[in-house]
């Protein structure tokens, strides 16, 4: 049998270059590079690998968190179809990387790190930065990677790759079971040769698959469909990732059912379509919601049913109310007591289609779902025209920006009060024009996600919403951004503070403490003069051009101009947090203090007793 003698980390390598993945006939490389940081745990062999092998482009990231959120918006905007590597020393460069795993996991995005480990042969130790046991010295940092990773693997001799990288391509490519897979790196074992056969480094094609709903179980899901009066679609991420778009479009359009979205699957319908009736459950819009709350029958497609799609289980009111689930994985298709039909989206839909023939809703359901869009979308426009004075509200920049943006354009956000208010109030053009991550809801991700799905798609203009909090997490990015020539354009929206959980502080009778930015006042509170942060000059400083609005007028002339620029660009706009979006019908299910000395959080927790007793187990 023919050998190649490699180290560990050049084999590894060589492999990664020679995986390809082929869906509907179109074969690609999977991999699109390395991201991270070299310290004294990866440099003498992961960084040795990637030194001679410059086809394999490496990223020099500023926080090796923000790598993991730049390949997790690479494969997101790829439609999980492309990935990332992210590497790290050991120590403190692995534990960075912790966060960016679990957001990975929980939006099943396939990212692939490579942690540095400490020796395996044991004979130094401890090395600097490790972690000590007393009780096993089979143990490092890296274990905290395995409750946040679909696959762990520790490699302690160079031939366990050839049975481990399979096992990692398996993971990473599964439409149901992909996510972070961690393989930790003892850094000695990356230094050491091995005779690998040939054929481990000969190009492989990995087939994502389209599994279809099995025979019975669709039959069921169409006596369902046709007895119902008033369903309802719901779809999620799974439509974008599977591309369905177009079909869930036919099939919305064949049979009059209304579709709403989850934030992983905004944009799965364009937001002028007729039956898109927008967001859902605790971020919806009064469209989607009041159709929730009486719908016999929720198809819900790719979705994973999280607390702010169900409103905290509040959102479906009907006492008959019945679920049908189209999911690849197993695990989401049986949520909610549904009739679960595990398989591809948009083969799901297309098999729906067909069995259903010329079914339809009922005219008279068509035509409330019509007024309540036509209700929707004049709000909408209130929302984004309030021609409110002084400094605009956050509703009247997302009108600024929107009507700035080309229909191609992909705007990025994750947290704070953004998500909401986008979720709600953004038109959505095309697939993947609109990218949030908010399954973990990472604030720092969206400077990093923006670099992440700019390369993923260089065709697009991609703005990052950002809120001055979330800013401060992580922008050393845009020095990324200025070293590889990646432009995107940076809002940065300034409201002193944390405008979401300041909000939500305030419903809980809590009054905002500790989430504006203030000096510490006389009484020792954080309550005293705002603190003050250049955030025009901190952007420039990491070498953004950087552009600043007073007002909305400025605002808009800035993005115009920001548009001309070709390099990475910060917008930068101060808000008035007093004015926020309305909920329409929504609850989100955060406890109150039982007892409490403040009259404020007493008054909440009793409205909080009320309204939790809407909440419905689905069975």
């Amino acid at each position: 049998m023919k050998t190649l003698r490699k180290t560990m980390a050049q084999a590894l390598l060589k492999f990664l270059q020679q995986q390809y993945v082929e869906r509907d006939g179109e074969r690609h490389a999977f991999f699109g590079g390395a991201l991270g940081i070299f310290g004294h745990g990866n440099v003498a062999g992961i960084g040795q690998a990637l030194q001679q092998n410059p086809s394999f482009a490496y990223t020099l990231v500023r926080n090796e968190q923000a790598a993991v959120h730049m390949a997790s918006a690479y494969a997101k905007a790829s439609n999980r179809l492309k990935a990332m590597v992210c590497i790290s020393s050991i120590g403190p460069g692995a534990t960075n990387m912790i966060t960016g795993a679990a957001l990975a996991t929980i939006n099943r995005l396939p990212v692939l790190l490579l942690p540095g480990d400490i020796f395996a042969t044991r004979g130094v130790a401890p090395v600097l930065q490790q972690l000590e046991s007393p009780s096993s010295q089979d143990i490092s940092v890296n274990d905290c990677f395995k409750p946040v990773s679909r696959y762990w693997d520790r490699i302690y001799r160079p031939e366990q790759l050839i049975t481990a990288l399979p096992e990692v391509m398996r993971v990473l490519t599964s439409p149901s079971d992909c996510g972070a897979v961690t393989l930790a790196s003892p850094q000695d074992v990356q230094t050491e040769a091995y005779d690998y056969p040939a054929e481990l480094f000969e190009p492989r094609t990995w087939l994502i698959r389209r599994p279809q709903a099995d025979r019975l179980s669709l039959q069921r899901a169409v006596e369902l469909i046709r007895s119902s009066r008033r369903p309802l679609i719901i779809a999620g991420g799974g439509v974008l990732m599977s591309e369905a778009s177009a079909v869930l479009t036919n099939f919305a359009e064949q049979t009059g059912i209304p579709v709403c979205e989850t934030q992983a699957g905004k944009g799965s319908l364009a937001w002028d379509h007729p039956q898109e009736m927008g967001a859902v459950g605790a971020t919806g819009t009064l469209a989607a919601n009041r159709l929730a709350l009486d719908a016999d029958l929720i198809i819900g497609i790719g979705t994973r049913y999280s607390d702010f799609t169900t409103a905290s289980m509040t959102a479906f009111q009907n006492p008959n109310v019945r679920f049908i689930n189209l999911n690849t994985a197993e695990f989401d298709a049986y949520k909610v007591g549904a009739l679960s039909l595990v398989a591809d989206a948009r083969e799901g839909l297309q098999q729906l289609g067909a069995a259903l023939g010329a079914h339809r809703v009922d005219s008279a359901y068509t035509t409330e779902c019509a007024a309540l869009k036509a209700e929707w979308e004049a709000e909408t426009d209130r929302l984004l025209h309030l021609n409110h004075p002084g400094k605009p509200a956050q509703s009247e920049v997302i009108g600024a920006l929107w009507e700035a943006m080309g229909p191609r354009d992909m705007l990025l956000s994750a947290a704070g009060s953004h998500p909401g208010d986008l979720h709600k109030l953004w038109r959505t053009h095309t697939p993947n024009g609109y990218h949030m991550e908010y399954g973990y809801s990472c604030m720092g991700y969206e400077i990093p996600g923006a670099l992440g799905a700019k390369l993923a798609d260089p065709s697009r203009e991609v703005y990052a919403f950002v809120g001055d909090g979330t800013y401060l997490l992580m922008p050393g990015e845009i020095a990324t951004a200025v070293q590889e020539g990646i432009k995107i354009i940076i809002v940065i929206v300034v409201n002193g503070g944390f405008a979401s959980i300041g909000s939500l502080s305030r419903s809980l009778g809590q009054g905002g403490f500790g989430t504006s930015y203030r000096r510490r006042g006389a009484g020792g509170q954080l309550d005293g003069e705002p603190l003050c942060v250049d955030f025009a000059a901190n952007a420039r400083s990491l070498g953004a051009d950087v552009l600043e609005a007073s007002n909305l007028a400025e605002f808009k002339q800035a993005l115009c101009e920001a548009k001309n620029h070709d390099r990475v660009t910060a917008v930068v706009v101060e808000t008035d947090a007093s004015v926020g979006v309305p909920g329409y019908d929504s609850w989100w299910n955060v406890p109150v203090a039982e007892v409490s000395e403040i009259e404020s959080v007493r008054e909440a927790r009793r409205n909080y007793e009320t309204a939790r007793q809407r909440t419905r187990r689905h069975l």
